[in-house]
């Protein structure tokens, strides 16, 4: 693979710094009601064996760079409007090419009912809907079985509409939120998926995309600090290539969740699965998806100061519709990690991941050599949001 260039490394850059130096103007001037947030972050990833995510990791890898802004309006009590546009450079997926990761129109007609449309951030899971915000999580790297950071942008929004809100139901009863989408999807066209079929010799003429629609129902219980609940969500994929018109059919992704947060402490898990019937059809032929996973994951953390967050997870994948016993039909990763605030806009991580397993995070054109079952992964980062 090429290395990037020292052009190159500096067109990539240049976005994260414009966020940086933006932020201070931000603060410093009145926009009338609107709201800017942004994050900018560079992180460093070595592994012991293999090259992982697409980066040269083996030999210690720089090429992991994230940049957005967002700005939200609150036009009435009622109506806001809201976008965000980011940069990524993963490896050799992403780019110094501006994405928008959402863009919302969002009317909540009472605290029980409210809808939004636009490109709308699919609400499945725990950290779906937020995965991009690095800022957020002790994580370097969230769960590869459930949050694959490779295929982020395909997972974290649809074209389309929601309908939310809440049931009261009374404090003794908890909380029932949900929402319910209905739109389309597209694969991002330098991400994870597009890169591994190109790999296999099925090149797009534009990213395969098709219609989705889904349901998240979580429960705030009435013990305090204990949310639960279930997504489902529904997909298929048609596109365009020099061979013909590839179509997966519709397939059904079920998830149930929770997590309990109590002073200091905090805990999660996760359980995600597909059913096996699955094909792609090209020209009249129909070849077999091997995609029937069960992931989940198990997580806890906890604060030893102020700004000092300490934390592990499992993290499981099982691909069940590979018969014979290899590492490519797993991943399991065991991951301890740590995250210093020097103040409210600047941290930094530093993240140990023991892997076993190779269903995930490697591509076999940066690993021409072939892959062996065990890997040790080292992740560091620096971000600054606001």
């Amino acid at each position: 693979m090429q290395k990037p260039t020292p052009r190159r490394k500096l067109s990539l850059l240049f976005p994260v710094c414009l966020v940086c130096v933006f932020a201070g103007s931000v603060r410093a001037q009145n926009f009338h009601g609107i709201q800017f947030h942004g994050f900018a972050n560079q992180a460093f990833l070595y592994s012991s064996d293999f090259n992982y995510l697409t980066m040269q990791s083996n030999s210690g890898s720089w090429r992991w760079t994230d940049g957005a802004i967002s700005a939200t309006d609150s036009l009435t009590d009622s109506f806001r409007l809201g976008a965000q546009i980011h940069m990524y450079q993963l490896g050799e997926l992403g780019g110094a090419n501006l994405q928008l990761d959402w863009a919302t129109g969002d009317y909540k007609v009472n605290d029980s009912f409210g809808f939004r449309a636009g490109k709308v951030k699919t609400v499945e899971g725990l950290f779906n809907d937020s995965q991009e915000v690095d800022a957020s999580f002790l994580w370097i790297l969230l769960p590869q079985s459930t949050y694959p950071v490779d295929n982020q942008s395909f997972t974290l929004s649809h074209l389309g509409g929601d309908v939310y809100g809440y049931i009261p139901l009374g404090k003794r009863s908890g909380t029932p939120h949900y929402t319910a989408y209905i739109g389309y999807n597209s694969l991002d066209e330098n991400g994870g998926y597009v890169k591994q079929l190109a790999d296999d010799g099925l090149a797009f003429k534009e990213p395969p995309g098709g219609k989705t629609y889904g349901r998240d129902v979580r429960w705030a219980a009435a013990m305090r600090g204990l949310t639960a609940g279930c997504s489902a969500i529904v997909m298929g994929l048609d596109g365009s290539a020099p061979a013909g018109i590839p179509q997966v059919p519709s397939f059904l992704v079920n998830t149930e969740y929770a997590q309990f947060t109590k002073g200091k402490f905090y805990l999660a898990g996760e359980f995600r699965s597909t059913p096996p019937a699955k094909a792609l059809t090209l020209e009249l032929k129909t070849f077999p998806v091997p995609d029937d996973y069960r992931a989940w994951y198990a997580m806890g953390s906890y604060r030893l100061a102020s700004k000092l967050h300490v934390g592990t997870y499992y993290s499981h994948y099982l691909n069940k519709s590979i018969s014979t016993p290899t590492p490519a039909k797993y991943s399991k990763d065991w991951v301890l990690s740590a995250r210093y605030d020097f103040n409210p806009y600047f941290y930094g991580k530093i993240e140990s991941h023991f892997l076993h397993g190779t269903g995930l995070g490697y591509y076999g054109t940066d690993n021409p050599n072939g892959l062996k079952p065990n890997s040790d992964i080292l992740a560091a980062k620096i971000g600054f949001s606001f």
